[in-house]
């Protein structure tokens, strides 16, 4: 079967790459606006699960990987910064708290209409670090596309005290362990 990612997203392009599986992107154009009153769990995993039925018409013979994941802080729900002012100020905001990041996960079955759906949970304890080092992270690692406004695979892990899950890649947004899972579930064995 073709193996498609349902996401436009280069960090997890660069994730699946890492497993050596021959697939495609696709980009599925979805309103990704939380409900009234929408946990961050509920959220991502219905986000990760519409996005991978949306193209399920255009391929009816794949398997269907969506993602989605939501940053955390006090409760509440922070989105992607598009500006430095904004990764600023998230930064602030998270300097020396633990910052959950919550990452639905969908394998879709568009032949057999099957899916499996999970979230993967991944905290990070942050560093009481100044506002000069802050704004001087932001500059370097330009995170204006991250979800809690950090590249932890570059300069953004001197950022963190520690962290706290079971799998490292769900801090990118497509956690491996929980995805080779299910694809093997599939019938699809990576090694």
């Amino acid at each position: 079967m073709q193996i498609l990612l349902a996401s436009s997203s280069s960090y997890r392009k660069a994730l699946l790459e890492r497993l050596h599986l021959a697939f495609q992107c696709a980009s599925p154009e979805i309103d990704e606006t939380p409900k009234p009153n929408e946990t961050a769990e509920h959220l991502v995993k219905r986000l990760a699960f519409e996005k991978a039925r949306k193209i399920a018409s255009l391929y009816p013979n794949a398997l269907i990987i969506g993602s989605d994941q939501a940053a955390v802080l006090d409760g509440a729900i922070i989105g992607k910064p598009h500006t430095v002012e904004n990764a600023v100020k998230q930064l602030q905001q998270a300097n020396g708290k633990t910052l959950q990041l919550m990452t639905g996960l969908c394998l879709y079955n568009s032949h057999t209409e099957k899916y499996q759906l999970d979230m993967v949970p991944f905290a990070v304890n942050m560093r009481c670090l100044s506002d000069e080092a802050l704004r001087r992270y932001v500059a370097l690692d330009k995170p204006l596309d991250c979800a809690g406004s950090f590249k932890w695979e570059q300069l953004g892990i001197a950022l963190f005290s520690s962290m706290q899950g079971d799998d490292v890649t769900a801090l990118q947004g497509l956690p491996l362990i929980r995805l080779i899972d299910m694809l093997q579930e599939e019938g699809v064995m990576v090694l």
